[in-house]
């Protein structure tokens, strides 16, 4: 006969949660949770080209208005941007909340060899691009020069 850790089924420990109310175990139902998803939800992309540093983030729904890009000291490229409250009325019912909502904000160092004065963003089709130029590389100097043996 085999001995069993648990006193009872497994499957019985997890039925104890339908009886909660669903902001305990559906953390996506809160207000907290919503909000917080803006910065989460952010998603950025950033290659680098031999010229430049590109950037991609999607802000679908968002307009020039809503989306900031500025360059600070440190070498930090931050996009920032807020995501407004869908308009609600008393009479309305949600019955499913997804797209989240509130603040964001994504921060990047940017490389020594970015031209910090040339950076330029757009956005089209709920996708921002901020492109970064580089600094042309340095050429490599050989310079040969004799060196004197002493005895």
């Amino acid at each position: 006969m085999a001995l069993s850790v648990f006193r009872r089924p497994l499957a019985d420990t997890f039925d104890t949660t339908l009886s909660l109310p669903s902001s305990w175990y559906l953390p996506d139902t809160t207000p907290f949770a919503r909000d917080i998803a803006a910065v989460a939800n952010t998603q950025v992309d950033w290659r680098e080209t031999p010229s430049s540093h590109i950037f991609k983030a999607n802000l679908p729904g968002l307009s020039r208005e809503d989306v900031k890009v500025q360059v600070e000291d440190g070498r930090i490229l931050q996009i920032s941007g807020e995501r407004g409250k869908e308009e609600s009325y008393d009479s309305d019912r949600w019955h499913r909340v997804e797209r989240s909502r509130g603040s964001f904000v994504r921060r990047f160092r940017l490389p020594d060899n970015a031209r910090l004065d040339e950076v330029k963003a757009s956005l089209e089709n709920g996708v921002l691009s901020v492109i970064v130029p580089k600094f042309a590389p340095a050429e490599p100097r050989f310079a040969i020069r004799d060196v004197d043996i002493t005895d």
